[in-house]
């Protein structure tokens, strides 16, 4: 039996119980890639991040508590601000190296974390028969695209909280996630997050569904800097830009939890 340091924190807010919240477990090697998943599994989180320090900087995993995920926002967040507030990181920047995504820099000013991520832009494809059904709501999108995730454009941030999505039949639709956008009143746009086949139903504010939203939003408002909200009921808050071939997400993070796990 080994003892493993498990912690907890609520990214992209600065409230407790706001935000999404990721596990992060810091490890001296490896773990087995099922051992892994079983614990993310119990967790029953969104994703739960597992590190290995690696020279210079760490090598990351996420996993959601269905699969491993092939890049994640918060749980990258969220591991920053572990390593930065609980582990005592002294750098200005920690590097992530990751199996798919290459290197993920995040870098800390005060109380705000900025991610500098691959951009994913959408490009329009044809749509799933059941998707609009799936989504449930009761007015038309007035673009669907897709990159990693479909990507669905309504017209007003009104039509994307009242969606009231079938999960049932998300979950059949072959992808990662669906991401649900608009303007928005009080900042440059809004979007929700649904990924039923990874058992995340709706995911209270996703990182990596920006990578794909920045670029949208800056080429339609003509401007590279940013501030959005994923809508969820837990709602979270982030600064974007967009750099081209890469974005920059920022956001804040605040723990929750620190704890031990024992694993066999």
């Amino acid at each position: 039996m080994q003892n493993i340091k498990i912690y907890q924190a609520d990214a992209f807010t600065d409230r407790l119980f706001g935000g999404n919240p990721a596990a992060v477990c810091p490890l001296e090697k490896w773990l087995p890639d099922e051992t892994m998943q079983q614990i993310a599994l119990e967790n029953n989180l969104a994703e739960t991040a597992f590190f290995v320090s690696d020279g210079d900087g760490f090598m990351l995993r996420w996993f959601t508590p269905e699969l491993e995920i092939d890049l994640c926002g918060h749980a990258t967040l969220a591991s920053a601000h572990i390593l930065f507030t609980e582990l005592g990181f002294a750098g200005e920047e920690i590097h992530f190296k990751t199996k798919v995504a290459g290197t993920l820099v995040v870098s800390k000013n005060n109380d705000l974390y900025t991610l500098d991520f691959p951009s994913r832009p959408p490009q329009l494809c044809e749509t799933p028969d059941i998707l609009l059904e799936a989504l449930g709501g009761n007015v038309q999108p007035i673009s669907i695209q897709k990159a990693r995730d479909y990507f669905v454009v309504y017209e007003k941030e009104e039509d994307v909280i009242n969606l009231k999505p079938d999960f049932f039949l998300l979950g059949k639709i072959d992808v990662i996630g669906i991401i649900v956008t608009a303007p928005g009143k009080e900042v440059d746009f809004v979007s929700r997050f649904f990924a039923p086949s990874c058992s995340v139903p709706e995911d209270p504010v996703t990182g990596s569904a920006h990578c794909t939203l920045i670029p949208y939003w800056a080429k339609r408002l003509g401007k590279n800097s940013m501030r959005a909200y994923q809508v969820s009921a837990r709602k979270g808050e982030i600064w974007c830009e967009d750099k081209g071939e890469r974005v920059l997400i920022s956001g804040k993070a605040i723990t929750y939890m620190r704890g031990e796990i024992m694993v066999p």
